[in-house]
């Protein structure tokens, strides 16, 4: 059938909405998650700092802000179960073949994008420390990004910006563009989106490097070292770190003012150039590291705000996502728009003089 990535997002939403119900959550008995052992001690490098070595997945279906649905942080084991089960059905019943007599859209509709078969956002949610999670922040209470009146305005305008103004390339969102993965996979925070949802650390004394599937971003922590100079912009932002006994601590600031507008179909998050990210790893299992995270700038939010996830582990290896910048989507957004202001000035010296 044909499923446009909009479509794909609403079947999925639904099936959270719809697993709530009484007749899915008494489908299956569920087991409470197991709190991790705080004796836990990781594998260590020849240096003694813990290795996070190898391929994680941010995959859930916990996202970034909390769904008026969910009235608070955690979810029992029962209700999980439910809402899981029912996005698999509804994924599973969206991801049936194309009716070969279905025939073509219908011209000028929407002719469809990627279909289910391409979606890997996760089949499960985020379990933290035992607790089934409903959003990744937990401050403020509410789940939500706490933006001063100011900073939501001009995060609704840059926006706005990068969506309906085709006058410039660099003016699209750097998802868009490919220069970066979308809805901030690899830049801090480090989010999950609808697909590659890996990512891969490569230790050594001096420096850590995180590799993210999506848009095969390479971030680069250099271990006890200071930050740059605030006018050298990077599109991952500038990351120094150091070990808070088994945490790696990292600091991230100074990001490419082309990449504060960062979208996905189930988050979005607004950022400064000078905004500071604070992330903290650590790992508590053979299969977990968990992920924290800290937003401050007070230009935009009312408050610093955090959240945390799991990072689990998976089989590699991570294969390039080759999306690259200059492809061709771009240079048939630009010709659409050209071509639409053509029609639409010809349609105007078409229409009579206000004389005549």
């Amino acid at each position: 059938m044909s499923f446009s990535i909009k479509t794909a997002l609403i079947t999925a939403t639904s099936a959270l909405v719809l697993a709530g119900t009484p007749a899915f959550a008494q489908s299956e008995a569920s087991t409470a998650p197991t709190p991790w052992n705080e004796d836990y001690e990781p594998p260590r490098l020849s240096d003694g700092t813990p290795s996070f070595e190898g391929v994680w997945s941010q995959g859930s279906l916990t996202v970034l802000e909390r769904s008026p649905q969910f009235k608070g942080l955690t979810l029992s084991p029962e209700r999980a179960a439910a809402i899981e089960q029912g996005r698999e059905k509804a994924m599973e019943a969206s991801n049936q073949p194309t009716d070969p007599d279905e025939g073509a859209p219908e011209a000028g509709g929407d002719a469809g994008g990627y279909n289910t078969f391409w979606m890997d956002p996760g089949t499960r949610f985020g379990v933290i420390d035992g607790e089934i999670r409903t959003s990744w922040i937990v401050e403020p209470s509410d789940g939500q990004i706490p933006y001063t009146e100011a900073g939501r305005e001009e995060s609704v305008i840059a926006r706005t910006a990068a969506r309906e103004n085709f006058d410039d390339p660099e003016i699209r969102m750097a998802g868009e563009r490919c220069t970066v993965g979308f809805g901030s996979t690899g830049t801090p925070p480090m989010l999950n989106v609808l697909y590659n949802n890996h990512l891969q650390f490569f230790q050594a004394p001096d420096v850590v490097s995180i590799l993210v599937e999506m848009n095969h971003n390479a971030r680069m922590v250099r271990i006890g070292g200071e930050h740059e100079s605030s006018i050298l912009h990077r599109w991952l932002g500038d990351s120094v770190g150091h070990w808070d006994d088994d945490t790696l601590v990292v600091e991230t600031t100074n990001f490419h003012p082309q990449n504060s507008a960062r979208a996905a179909l189930r988050h979005y998050v607004y950022l400064q150039p000078d905004s500071v990210v604070e992330e903290r790893f650590t790992r508590v299992a053979d299969d977990v590291i968990h992920y924290e995270f800290t937003v401050t700038d007070p230009d935009l939010f009312t408050q610093p705000w955090k959240g945390e996830m799991p990072l689990w582990r998976a089989e590699g290896p991570i294969y390039e996502y080759a999306c690259h910048e200059g492809n061709y989507a771009l240079p048939g957004i630009m010709a659409g728009a050209r071509r639409k202001e053509a029609e639409a000035a010809s349609s105007a010296s078409e229409q009579p003089s206000a004389g005549n």
